[in-house]
């Protein structure tokens, strides 16, 4: 199964959502035009930037079959998140994902019931794994929210063994050295993508290629400039782009980091409604709050400039 590494930014994609809080699927034409013109070489959608977890699995389906037809014929290339506590779900969001024909799916462990060793999420992988047997499957390593622990690079070789389809790591987690021994597992063949906006560089100077985050809805450009320093050795200005997303995205965590992304792309021109609970919407002083620390570090246009 030919698959070609994702080099460069993949945007964790926001979902869309109407002011009543419906699924607004005309808003995903326009993000996909925006992913396009941002040259950005993927779109992840329906992680936890697109609030998978307080999706329906029809919105999930409805989701991934609109930026399916949004990117056909775009370099643009489509990831869709299938990771779910129910396996059955997990297994008809793969295969729906193939059908639409997907560049590859990725999967998140089980966190409400964990599976209790290495072994036993390796088979929860090859079972959603196995409902798409003919789209790259990646591994959504992201404890922080999953609350599973499992060093990934101590047992990615037998999850290469048991699903034949296995083409990387989503890798959304700080430990830099589980992200090396990754870049080396498997015979050095799998695709590492970092998850963290605000570590990319030191991703890249340990040779990572790609990079899955939110930010690059809103700010691939400094994060291009980031990849082009950092490939010709300057890395002074590779280091100051990378302080300057910090800056603004330690802003957006005060803030409530979803809520504030939906307001930087409001800001940038595309309304992609408010977040749904449990997550909070920012009230209007609290919105207010939020532009005037982006005052303060140059701007609102300063954050996609």
């Amino acid at each position: 199964m030919p698959h070609t590494p994702f080099a460069g930014l993949v945007p964790a994609v926001l979902t869309p959502f109407t002011r009543d809080g419906g699924l607004n699927l005309a808003a995903v034409d326009r993000q996909a035009e925006w992913a396009a013109r941002d040259g950005v070489a993927g779109a992840f959608v329906g992680g936890t930037t697109g609030e998978s977890s307080s999706l329906t699995v029809e919105e999930r389906l409805a989701l991934a079959a609109r930026w399916a037809a949004a990117l056909k014929g775009s370099p643009v290339r489509l990831v869709v998140h299938v990771g779910a506590n129910c396996l059955a779900d997990s297994r008809t969001l793969a295969a729906h994902a193939q059908s639409v024909g997907a560049a590859a799916v990725a999967m998140l462990s089980p966190s409400y019931l964990k599976p209790k060793s290495p072994a036993v999420l390796v088979e929860c992988c090859r079972d959603v794994a196995a409902a798409a047997p003919g789209t790259p499957f990646y591994f959504y390593d992201i404890p922080v929210l999953t609350g599973v622990a499992f060093p990934v690079a101590d047992w990615v070789d037998a999850l290469a063994d048991r699903v034949p389809t296995l083409a990387g790591v989503k890798f959304t987690n700080p430990d830099l050295m589980t992200f090396q021994r990754l870049l080396h597992a498997a015979g050095g063949r799998l695709d590492v993508l970092y998850g963290l906006d605000e570590q990319f560089l030191a991703a890249v100077a340990l040779g990572g290629k790609g990079a899955v985050g939110s930010g690059y809805n809103f700010a691939a450009a400094r994060f291009h400039r980031l990849l082009a320093a950092a490939g010709r050795g300057d890395y002074a200005a590779a280091r100051a782009e990378q302080w300057a997303a910090v800056r603004v995205i330690a802003v957006m965590i005060r803030t409530g980091y979803l809520a504030a992304a939906k307001e930087v792309m409001r800001l940038r021109g595309l309304d992609l409604g408010p977040v749904r609970l449990p997550l909070a919407n920012l009230t209007p002083v609290e919105a207010a709050a939020f532009r005037e620390e982006l005052d303060r570090l140059g701007g609102a246009a300063h954050v996609w400039s």
